[in-house]
């Protein structure tokens, strides 16, 4: 019987090391991932865009830390799928 080829799932499986969000940070992170704007952000959370935009610069500031750099919107979804914090198919 043949077995498909071995995919890693998880960020140590990649060779990678996987900030420590908290999972607040998580939260902001995956909303800002799925709607269009900061702004969105903060209502669907009920937090201000100041207090999203701060938790956005820690997270990214947690990725450098790690050499995962993430200034991009389009980066943290990346390191968002790498990390296993998310699927293509909840997008």
């Amino acid at each position: 019987m043949s077995v498909g080829p071995v995919v890693a799932t998880t960020p140590s499986e990649l060779g990678l090391i996987a900030p420590q969000l908290s999972p607040r940070e998580v939260e902001v992170l995956l909303t800002w991932i799925r709607v269009d704007t900061k702004s969105d952000v903060g209502k669907s959370l009920h937090i201000a865009i100041g207090t999203v935009n701060t938790h956005l610069a820690r997270i990214r500031d947690k990725f450098a830390a790690v050499d995962r750099a993430a200034p991009t919107k389009a980066s943290l979804l990346a390191r968002a799928l790498q990390d296993g914090l998310i699927r293509l198919d909840e997008l």
